[in-house]
């Protein structure tokens, strides 16, 4: 919906809840459009799964909207906590081969950094439609875990996802003004574009299951066995080196 516009509000439960407002409706009856519209609006669902294993998985997120939204662009923006990142050069191959479509905010990113230096991103996924299913959106992209601190008595760290937010963007199609608002979204409807335009997101989203990433870790208990077996391989090696250059090495007189 370019410029902000925003779709017809339905008559019929706006209507209801005015009568009802001004006069006593009986028990049962009253508001009973806004229930149907509620209904419709809880009707969209989003899903999202960690495919593969170890620190480098592909996030997959699928989108079944509770109304048609033939023509709009869909997308859904994931929150991605500091253990948790995307590769701005991965991804920028895979656009070029249109393998995925996505915008990545910041769009700079230390990918060594390890987890307690890291940032949170945000990822707009533009989601491509299911052939069978005219409501139904899906799209996936690469995402990679960042190293965390040693802990102590667990091998493994846990990262939440969040489930991701569905946002509509109709340049020439009408959203339910009960369903959908503006977002908050500075962003083109596709990646392909520079210009922004206005996304919606849904009014009344219901509580989505949350991912967990498990991170394997190092255990403090063996830093001191790390930290001299480190230095042995480090002293061994230097040795060696500096063996094989005084032996075959030629230096000037």
């Amino acid at each position: 919906m370019a410029g902000g516009r925003r779709g017809p509000v339905r008559v019929g439960a706006g209507l209801g809840a005015l009568l009802c407002a001004l006069r006593e409706c009986p028990r049962g009856t009253a508001g009973k459009g806004e229930r149907d519209v509620q209904a419709a609006c809880w009707d969209t669902a989003v899903t999202q799964e960690l495919l593969k294993e170890g620190f480098h998985r592909d996030l997959l997120v699928k989108v079944e909207l509770g109304e048609d939204a033939g023509g709009c662009a869909v997308a859904a923006q994931v929150h991605l906590p500091p253990g948790i990142y995307v590769d701005p050069y991965e991804l920028a191959a895979l656009q070029q081969h249109n393998l995925t479509k996505a915008v990545l905010f910041p769009d700079a990113i230390d990918v060594e950094a390890p987890e307690y230096l890291a940032k949170a991103l945000v990822l707009l996924l533009f989601l491509e439609p299911e052939a069978r299913c005219s409501r139904c959106f899906r799209g996936a992209v690469p995402v990679h875990a960042r190293y965390h601190r040693p802990a102590r008595g667990t091998a493994q760290a846990s990262v939440l996802l969040e489930s991701p937010e569905v946002l509509l963007c109709c340049c020439h199609n009408h959203l339910s003004a009960e369903c959908w608002e503006p977002a908050a979204v500075d962003s083109p409807c596709s990646s392909d574009t520079t210009s922004p335009c206005q996304w919606h997101t849904t009014k009344h989203r219901p509580a989505y299951e949350e991912s967990m990433l498990r991170v394997p870790v190092g255990l403090r208990e063996h830093s001191s066995l790390v930290c001299a077996l480190t230095l042995l391989t480090t002293g061994l090696c230097s040795g060696l080196i500096l063996a094989a250059a005084c032996k075959y090495g030629h230096f000037p007189q």
